[in-house]
Formats: structure tokens, sequence, C-alpha cells
């Protein structure tokens, strides 16, 4: 019999893919593609990082393609799409945007891995109490970076904002994502110490955080649709509900309040995008990123 909440959380991406899917359409077709290649990097990305580290595994999906559910390739899809949109909508330099991206991203992973691994979706194979409540600290460094290096590419790519730019783009993206998600596995089958992750991983996010501080970004100054709120939204709200139906989240109760502080960080963030939908303010600039086909 299916777990059902392995099959609440596939339907819960396949309804955030289509309202992806649905903005996308009214941009245009490069769009689209923007979409679909955020797909096809998280299916890669996962298949990549199994075969060369043999870290985890996954639970027993509906859709299954060999060792990766079709969803976890969905779910980084409509995450990197909607940060996308949620940072073209800042005051941010574009060069400053994929560290915004992310750190949105790693915000749903902090709130969403501990909760998953004791729900089943998959298993890193340590102790519900090794290192963050049983995910090791690598993984956290492992999504900005993923998501920073495929948003540093996607717009890198994309300048001049040229009919070629935005089709090449996304295959660009997609290489330069998995080069770097591949030079980063082999470093880490090297022998080297996991204590040398903290330090590491505590520098890059630490830069990442102060720099966007530093540059005191201004959120929703422009319209973008209300998925750049719902798609966290869901996330956190998905995770938090599951994991107090299944009471794996009180395992132990601090989950319970990492979970909920995510939640109201998420929230607080992207208040101003509903806002800035419900008052009409003026749509974004076409960029050649995800706000423009």
């Amino acid at each position: 019999m299916p777990n059902p909440f392995f099959v609440a959380f596939e339907i819960m991406l396949m309804v955030l893919f289509a309202l992806c899917l649905r903005h996308a359409a009214r941009l245009g077709p490069s769009a689209v593609w923007q979409l679909v290649a955020g797909v096809l990097f998280g299916l890669l990305l996962e298949w990549a990082t199994l075969r060369q580290l043999h870290a985890y595994r996954y639970g027993r999906f509906l859709l299954m393609l060999g060792q990766v559910p079709l969803m976890v390739g969905v779910g980084w899809g409509v995450i990197i799409y909607s940060v996308r949109l949620f940072s073209d909508a800042t005051s941010l330099p574009e060069w400053a945007r994929p560290m915004l991206d992310g750190l949105l991203a790693l915000t749903i992973d902090l709130a969403m891995d501990a909760v998953a691994i004791r729900l089943g979706m998959w298993d890193w194979g340590r102790g519900p109490q090794d290192q963050y409540f049983g995910v090791p600290y690598a993984n956290f460094g492992a999504w900005f970076w993923v998501v920073f290096t495929f948003s540093v590419g996607l717009r890198g790519f994309a300048r001049p904002a040229t009919w070629a730019g935005r089709w090449l783009a996304p295959m660009g993206a997609i290489l330069l994502g998995l080069v770097n998600l591949i030079a980063m596995n082999t470093l880490m089958t090297m022998d080297m110490p996991e204590a040398s992750y903290v330090p590491t991983i505590t520098l890059m996010l630490g830069v990442a955080l102060a720099l966007v501080f530093w540059l005191r970004p201004r959120f929703s100054l422009c319209r973008s649709d209300p998925l750049v709120f719902w798609v966290p939204f869901a996330f956190h709200a998905y995770f938090l509900v599951a994991g107090l139906l299944s009471g794996v989240i009180l395992h132990p109760p601090v989950l319970l309040l990492m979970s909920v502080t995510m939640s109201v960080v998420a929230l607080y963030l992207h208040r101003g995008s509903l806002w800035a939908w419900r008052n009409r303010l003026p749509t974004m600039p076409d960029t050649g990123s995800a706000a423009g086909g």
C-alpha cells in the first residue's frame, strides 16, 4: 500500500509545478524551458550524487526514475523557479541575487529534511541525533551551492538578453551546476574529515548572508505571481502538518520549534509578494531570467 505521506507530497508537488508552468507559459516558451531545466537539473544532481557518494537512499514513491523519485526533481525545479522570481523583484543587484536564491532555498530544507527522513522519504543512514537531527551538515552547504551555481549560470549565460541567450542559458546553467556539484562531491570522497565541513559551510553561508544584509535589499518592488508566496508556504505547511500528524516532529520537540521558526521567516520574507500582487504593482522588467521569456 502506498505511503499516504509520500502520495500527499507528490500531489502537492504536481500542483506547485502546474502553478509554475501556468506562470511560465504566460511569459513565453523560453520561460517554460527555464522551469523544465530546473527539473532536469534536480533529477541529474540527485542521480550524480547517488552514484558518486552513495550517501543516502530514497523511499519508494509512486513515480520513480530508477532510484530517484520524479517529484524530487520537480521539487528542485519549482523551488529554484520561485526563489528566482522572488529575488528578481528585489532591489539586489543581479550579481547578488543567486546568493539570495540559495539562502531562500535553504530555509525550506532546514524545515524539511529532518522531518522527511523520519517519515521515511529518504534515509541518510545516520542515527536521528547525528549532526542536524540525522542530516549531515554538508547537505545544507550543498543545497545552497547547487541553487547558487544554477542561478549564476542561468543569469550569466542569458547575457546579453537575446533569443540565443534565453534558449541556451538553461543548458549552460545545468552544465555549470553539475560540474560544480561533481567537483564538490569529489572533494567529499577524498577522505576529508567531516569536522572540516562545518567551518567551510559556516564561512560560505555567513559570507552570503552578510553580503545580502550589507546590500540592504528592499523586497517586492514590483509585482510577481502569488506562487512566489505559495511555493515556500506549501513546503513549510506540508512538513509541519505531516510531522504533527505522524508525531515525528516531536522527536525531538526542537524539530517543531525549527519548523515553526523557518515558517515564520518564510512568511515574513514573502508577505510582500501577495501585497504587491493585490495592489497591482508594475510587473518586473524582462531580465532574461525566470521573469522574462
